[in-house]
């Protein structure tokens, strides 16, 4: 019988973790219902005697929560959460510094140099475009961040949340450090214009194109792809000029009451039977050996994104983030 638990429990009733168990390890993420329950899958096969407890949150709640349980830490281990977030000292001092096993084949720059967090993963900006909704309204494809201010689209673009989403704040950040400050603010404050929504989820901006609910929801690769794998009538748009992008990163918590099976799963994640997991899903994997899937590459995603990613700097978009936030909240949050 399998035992590992793949539900995503609700904040209010997220009660595991205080009494620890052997076999037994309780994991926080920001990978999505469906990454979670693959990945466990995939886990599970090689490690059937662990049981994965999950709480699942987007980016900006996991990590309110985290400080708000700072006296009393109730996971093992952080998983799948973006680096621009671990990086707050706040975080980091909650953590332990662990290699996971292998951990030197990867490049240097996925990983923290005293190994208290390893990026194994990322997401970029994409836009998720309703073809049909496009054609009803006599709309042009965007092919570009600058293709957004069209009046065209005034009430036909969603775009995430920074102060809640990791998408989101990427998006935004990503913009500011591409365009520099204040051309970068001029702009999201243009863009506002056409925004009939800012969403609390990443993805749900593209889901909400896919329902015919928006004709351009600013999303990230990983649902777009799949959308479209699904039948959707969704093209993905990587912005002409760049697309922001994220890593997300694994820590071990030195709180754990278990830290024997928590690093065991630590090991695991930069495995190649990881690695054929995440690149199920994710356009960016900073594990080698790994390809993207067919899928990825029919929804149009190159097989060599770098070329199309912006140069992000994480450490300023961490060091920046309350400042950013701050002023998004201000100006244009509604």
């Amino acid at each position: 019988m399998k035992r590992f638990v793949t539900g995503i429990l609700a904040a209010a009733a997220m009660m595991v973790g205080a009494v620890a168990h052997a076999g037994e390890i309780t994991v926080y993420t920001s990978y999505e219902e469906d990454e979670v329950k693959a990945y466990l899958q995939a886990f599970n096969k090689s490690h059937p005697d662990v049981k994965v407890n999950v709480l699942r949150l987007s980016t900006g709640d996991l990590g309110a929560r985290m400080l708000a349980e700072a006296s009393n830490p109730k996971h093992d281990v952080i998983w799948g959460w973006a680096v621009t977030n671990m990086v707050d000292p706040r975080i980091l001092e909650l953590t332990e510094g662990y290699a996971p096993k292998a951990v030197d084949k990867m490049n240097a720059r996925f990983r923290d140099p005293q190994n208290r967090w390893v990026a194994t993963t990322g997401y970029m900006a994409a836009f998720c475009v309703n073809t049909d909704v496009l054609a009803k309204k006599n709309l042009p494809m965007p092919t570009s961040w600058k293709d957004l201010l069209n009046p065209k689209y005034k009430g036909e673009i969603v775009m995430p949340n920074p102060a809640s989403s990791g998408t989101g704040y990427l998006q935004v950040v990503a913009l500011l450090q591409g365009m520099g400050e204040d051309a970068g603010w001029k702009y999201l404050k243009e863009l506002d214009g056409n925004i009939s929504q800012y969403i609390k989820s990443g993805s749900r901006p593209c889901r909400m194109a896919i329902a015919g609910e928006a004709a351009i929801g600013l999303s990230y690769e990983f649902v777009a792809i799949k959308a479209i794998a699904g039948g959707a009538p969704i093209k993905m748009v990587i912005p002409s000029e760049g697309a922001g992008y994220e890593l997300e990163a694994n820590a071990l918590m030195k709180a754990s009451k278990n830290k024997v099976d928590a690093k065991t799963f630590l090991d695991w994640s930069i495995t190649p039977e990881a690695v054929a997991a995440y690149n199920a899903y994710k356009g960016i994997v900073t594990i080698p050996g790994g390809k993207i899937s067919d899928e990825a590459m029919k929804a149009g995603l190159p097989a060599d994104v770098s070329t199309v990613l912006f140069k992000m700097d994480f450490d300023a978009s961490a060091k920046n983030r309350d400042a950013i936030l701050e002023r998004w909240k201000k100006d244009l949050e509604r």
